[in-house]
């Protein structure tokens, strides 16, 4: 009987805690946000530039976490590097999925792409394969020829340019040429022979994708209206992946009739197609690998096409900062000769620039979207199921408690001080331009290569100021990248020696 008793007890202390637990949760507050009005909620309150809106409404509401509904949608905003540190860091398992968005089921080939499958053994598969044989370290210094003849390229264009007083448009040139680059590497192919009407409608097709993947759609947020393509989004998007699936199939095509002529010199499908089966069984089917070229062929060329851009503007805008970056390249390279990947570890100063763009102008201003199934307390906050993360990745690069004058253009900032430790690579949440955690952009060391790369030998190579009469937009153009609303358009003068040229 005593031995009953306890047992009873015991059992109704145990039943206690779990109840208290379990309803305790409830009982916390939800993240402080903005009211929510019926069916629609908080959409009206975001404006047109969400990533704007967004920080605006979290300062308003002092919330470094915000919670709002979009639509009938949860989601919750984090905007400071604290708040991010809790989502992708201490709940990153919990997040690692993303929601079901109608909008994105088409341009996904309904999610079997890598950038928006659920977290999962095929996603691994496909990460794992993407890493080893195209985007990690290694991969990355196997290609560096590509990289270096298409950037000559560009110089020629450029110089002859020059040479007929014309000026060049900045963003038209480098997704052409990442484009080449990102088409060799997965396909052996050029996509484009050179910078002109196919590049650009290709540039354009990039830019409509972004744009809109990056609107807030109304059919997203609140399913029962999605039928009804209110915004015209969804149609959209489908005219635009009908192109890209018809440009892709067409290359894979190709690329299945050339196969003996690769015969030692594998690309990255040939790769992928020995390599197509994981330990575990998982299988990378045809429908992924155009997933996977889509995600290349986008996230590969626009972004870092954005972030070299906004660099150069701002380095045009303030030329003591152009200055003192080609000072530093004239004393550790001279002018005899073109600057080579492996002179970037010796000039501080223009990675610091690199960092400074990528904190100011983050070509992904919102993250892609997170989701969790569960609900979870979130610094003693109450956070339900089903609820949409949003990492505002725009104003963390902002935020005036990190980062001081926080709209001013200063690469010193990365040189001395509380904030010259700080990298963009996803250790450190004041500055994730990549993101964080085990979402964190499967490319971000390409990234960094390529706009390193690109903007310095820009810098290094010509000197830059606007044509006669023009006067510097640095408006933004709001979608799921982040681009100048008007392209840079500027003139550049050779400074070096022909022979670097050649």
């Amino acid at each position: 009987m005593d031995s009953f008793l306890i047992f009873s007890i015991l059992a109704c202390f145990i039943l206690h805690l779990f109840l208290r637990r379990r309803f305790s949760r409830h009982r916390l507050p939800l993240p402080p946000g903005p009211t929510n009005l019926p069916v629609i909620g908080a959409l009206p309150f975001i404006g047109p530039t969400p990533h704007s809106g967004l920080t605006r409404l979290a300062r308003q509401h002092a919330a470094p976490i915000m919670y709002l509904k979009m639509g009938t949608s949860g989601v919750v905003v984090a905007s400071t590097p604290s708040a991010a540190r809790a989502f992708l860091k201490t709940l990153d398992a919990q997040f690692a999925n993303r929601p079901t968005v109608v909008s994105a089921t088409d341009i996904t080939y309904n999610y079997q792409n890598m950038v928006f499958s659920n977290y999962g053994n095929k996603w691994k598969l496909m990460r794992k394969m993407a890493s080893l044989h195209l985007l990690g370290a290694k991969a990355l210094a196997g290609w560096a020829p590509v990289r270096r003849d298409e950037m000559g390229r560009v110089l020629k264009e450029m110089c002859d340019a020059a040479a007929d007083k014309k000026p060049v448009v900045v963003p038209e040139l480098l997704v052409c040429c990442l484009a080449n680059i990102v088409g060799q590497v997965t396909l052996s192919k050029r996509v484009f022979s050179a910078q002109g009407e196919e590049s650009n409608k290709y540039k354009d097709m990039i830019v409509e994708l972004l744009t809109g993947a990056g609107l807030f759609n109304i059919g997203d947020f609140v399913p029962a209206l999605a039928w009804l393509d209110l915004q015209g989004v969804q149609a959209k998007l489908k005219g635009i992946h009908d192109r890209f699936d018809a440009m892709i199939t067409k290359m894979l095509d190709e690329h299945s009739a050339t196969a003996k002529k690769r015969e030692g010199r594998p690309d990255f499908i040939d790769l992928i197609m020995v390599n197509r089966v994981g330990e575990d069984g998982e299988t990378i089917t045809d429908t992924n690998i155009k997933g996977l070229i889509f995600d290349l062929f986008t996230a590969g060329t626009d972004t870092s096409s954005i972030i070299t851009e906004w660099a150069l503007t701002e380095m045009i805008k303030n030329p003591q900062v152009l200055k003192r970056a080609q000072e530093e390249m004239d004393e550790v390279i001279g002018r005899e000769r073109r600057l080579e990947e492996s002179d970037i570890p010796n000039l501080p100063y223009l990675q610091a620039v690199v960092k400074e763009a990528m904190r100011l102008h983050p070509s992904t201003p919102l993250s892609l979207p997170h989701f969790s199934y569960e609900e979870c307390e979130v610094n003693g906050y109450y956070v339900p199921k089903n609820t949409r993360l949003l990492v505002n990745i725009w104003a963390i690069g902002r935020d005036p408690d990190t980062w001081e004058d926080p709209l001013e253009f200063k690469p010193e900032r990365f040189l001395s001080g509380p904030t010259a430790k700080i990298d963009p690579l996803g250790n450190y949440f004041e500055l994730i331009p990549f993101g964080a955690g085990r979402r964190i952009c499967a490319g971000k060391l390409a990234g960094m290569v390529f706009v390193q790369y690109f903007l310095a030998t820009l810098v290094h190579s010509f000197d830059w100021r606007l044509p006669d009469g023009e006067v510097l937009n640095m408006n933004e153009a709001f979608g799921l990248a982040l681009p100048k609303a008007v392209p840079l358009k500027a003139m550049a003068t050779p400074r070096l020696s022909p022979s670097a040229y050649a």
